[in-house]
């Protein structure tokens, strides 16, 4: 387990970095549009699809990195209210839930993809499938970061309840 972990390790810290690039990459290139259509009068063509593209991609390996953290909508102020066995068994059920989800959503965004290559991407010459991978690439990185989740709150490293005579 620890080398899965290790390696949870290195492809979350992958899916951050290249978030980032891609979240950088659409801010400034949003800004490059508003700056060429209200500045000089003539918006590009080109730079729009390449910032909805990068919001895409960050946003599907961002998800990885916010299961790591823990920053996920989750139910973990029920998890915390319960008991400690109660709340691990609602912690394994949630993140199993959330393993089938993605594991059909990389099925179908695999699918997906595969079925869109002849599609170009508008003002590009480039195939839409490079936009649709970030589905099934995505959710490989989320579904290795709840995996480890799970493996880490089997193993102890696990929110225990809080203390209400503590809180007193």
């Amino acid at each position: 387990m620890r080398y899965f972990l290790r390696f949870e390790d290195l492809t979350t810290g992958l899916a951050l970095r290249l978030s980032i690039v891609f979240l950088i990459t659409a801010a400034t290139l949003a800004l490059y549009q508003v700056v060429t259509r209200f500045v000089f009068g003539a918006p590009s063509t080109w730079s729009e699809v390449i910032t909805r593209s990068s919001m895409i991609w960050s946003v599907f390996l961002g998800v990885a990195v916010a299961f790591r953290h823990g920053a996920m909508i989750s139910v973990e102020v029920i998890q915390t209210a319960l008991p400690r066995k109660p709340g691990l068994a609602l912690f394994v059920i949630s993140n199993v839930a959330s393993l089938a989800f993605f594991a059909v959503l990389f099925w179908q965004g695999w699918a997906m993809t595969l079925r869109v290559v002849p599609q170009r991407l508008a003002a590009l010459e480039m195939s839409i499938a490079w936009v649709y991978a970030a589905l099934p690439i995505g959710s490989v990185f989320i579904i290795i970061a709840i995996l480890a989740s799970m493996v880490r709150g089997l193993q102890g490293d696990w929110p225990a309840p809080h203390d209400a005579e503590a809180s007193q």
